[in-house]
């Protein structure tokens, strides 16, 4: 007979069943794992093998067979180790196989029993949650699987643990969801001097979920600001932590299994590759982008990272995915982040400073900003100088405005356009950043004065449609921090304050 028992695969952040089929058979002693399993899948035999042995069990001498069905699904992780084990131990029957065939598992084993924790732990559970199986888990990752809902949970330290409860002369408790203790203070606004109309743009940015690039010397304050946007923007909700931490869980990188409700703020060097960034790879995993779904991805020194690197954040910057295409794989991962970037004026970054400026001032700046393509350009909504700071500046004082009086401000006027949209029946976006087509229309179309100031703007700045409507998002913000109803001409001539022409375009 053959014994069954259910795990799963990941295809992106989707966790696929997989049934994990063993049968005992005359013939040659052998282990043969079939069903299309990676080389970490193939090396499960001996782990499984010396786990068995530290508990006192020998392999039969047959011909064992296990069989990762669907059999064209491609297998990749160690996490098959603890599912191929009860399959083999039901199959000798030393456990029962309708109550196996009930389990969903996933861990790694140790050599001497111990189960492992494991990436994908999380979108496991809602599998399991969703097929009404009980999963099976390490021990410090059932605080991870507890946010699947109701669910039962068999979370064990190792294989021997886990085979007493099943036997009956040993109980698992339930696990309980973990909370990330979150430790610390983020940066703080107070701690910048000077540069309001940068703050301003920061707390615009913040407010609408919009893209913001800054350009200015090096130290006038490009990074310090940029770490201090997580320190205004309003926590996760429920639903936003649990596609947060499913990203987390399947690149392995949640704490401890506790899930945490803050932003993620992701900075990756300019140095970081394509697959690095949007995802991929020979084991096709997260990048960068997708690990700062729902919070900011920070690009210092834009200009810095290859130009195909960049090109490549085109379209997951419209969409809100990072799709991932290979020749054995298709995949997709959430990526909805907000783009906030940082360059110099000029690779030397000296370009208003006579002094200091290199000798090919002005066109050095237009040959580094073009670096830049036009297309990536346009789809960021706020254009920032960061000027550098003055003595006068460094003398002052701290502000009295810090990053707690920003983020209710933020707070407030994300509570105005989610209860907008809400009202409108639409549940999928939250800010202004996120409407488009018909939505945009019916939420941010200007007054009369605004339509005119617009349209003018168009011609002398050659906007193309994406810019105009980027411009009428940002308006759309800027009256809602204004509690106002009705998009205005203000509101246009600050958005298109924050637009500047194309580095391509300027050389014209």
């Amino acid at each position: 007979m053959v014994a069954h028992i259910n795990t799963v695969a990941f295809a992106g952040i989707e966790a696929r069943p997989v049934d994990v089929q063993v049968q005992l058979s005359a013939g040659l002693p052998g282990f043969t794992i079939v069903g299309l399993p990676d080389k970490a899948v193939g090396e499960s035999r001996e782990r499984v093998r010396s786990a068995l042995a530290a508990m006192g069990l020998a392999l039969p001498p047959k011909r064992i067979t296990v069989n990762l069905s669907p059999a064209d699904l491609p297998k990749e992780g160690s996490h098959f180790d603890l599912p191929i084990a009860l399959g083999l131990m039901a199959a000798m029957d030393v456990l029962d196989r309708e109550e196996s065939a009930q389990l969903l598992a996933l861990g790694e084993l140790s050599l001497d029993g111990r189960i492992s924790a494991v990436p994908g732990v999380l979108p496991a559970a809602l599998a399991a949650s969703a097929l009404d199986l009980t999963l099976v888990c390490p021990a410090q990752q059932g605080g991870e699987a507890a946010w699947a809902g109701d669910l039962a949970i068999l979370a064990a330290p190792d294989l021997l643990t886990l085979i007493n409860h099943l036997k009956g002369s040993q109980i698992l408790s339930q696990p309980q969801a973990g909370v990330m203790d979150e430790g610390g203070t983020l940066p703080d606004l107070r701690d910048i001097k000077g540069q309001e109309m940068a703050k301003r743009a920061l707390e615009i940015a913040a407010s609408g979920g919009h893209n913001l690039l800054m350009i200015g010397p090096p130290g006038s304050g490009k990074s310090m600001l940029a770490s201090r946007l997580p320190s205004i923007l309003p926590p996760l909700d429920a639903r936003e932590a649990l596609d947060v931490s499913m990203i987390a869980s399947v690149a392995g990188l949640l704490d401890g299994g506790a899930i945490s409700r803050r932003r993620p703020f992701r900075s990756p060097h300019h140095s970081a590759s394509m697959p690095a960034l949007v995802g991929g790879g020979a084991r096709a995993r997260p990048g960068e982008i997708s690990l700062a779904h729902m919070g900011v991805l920070f690009l210092d020194e834009l200009p810095e990272f290859p130009r195909a690197t960049l090109e490549s954040l085109r379209q997951p910057i419209e969409t809100g995915k990072a799709v991932v295409s290979r020749a054995m794989a298709h995949v997709t991962y959430p990526a909805r982040f907000q783009l906030v970037a940082a360059m110099n004026p000029c690779r030397c970054g000296h370009l208003d400073d006579a002094a200091l400026a290199c000798a090919r001032a002005p066109r050095c700046a237009i040959d580094y900003q073009s670096k830049i393509s036009g297309p990536l350009f346009d789809r960021i909504d706020l254009h920032i100088d960061v000027p550098a700071v003055s003595a006068a500046d460094l003398g002052l004082p701290p502000p009295a405005e810090g990053s707690a009086e920003v983020a209710r401000r933020v707070a407030a006027t994300r509570a105005v356009q989610e209860a907008r949209f809400r009202a409108m029946g639409i549940d999928d976006l939250r800010t202004n950043a996120e409407a488009d087509g018909e939505i945009l229309d019916r939420i941010a179309t200007p007054d009369e004065a605004g339509c005119a100031l617009l349209n003018q703007a168009i011609e002398r700045m050659r906007l193309s449609a994406r810019g105009y409507h980027r411009i009428l998002r940002v308006a759309r913000t800027l009256a809602d921090m204004d509690q106002a109803q009705d998009v205005g001409r203000g509101h246009i001539a600050e958005a298109l304050s924050f637009r500047r022409i194309a580095p391509a375009l300027s050389s014209l």
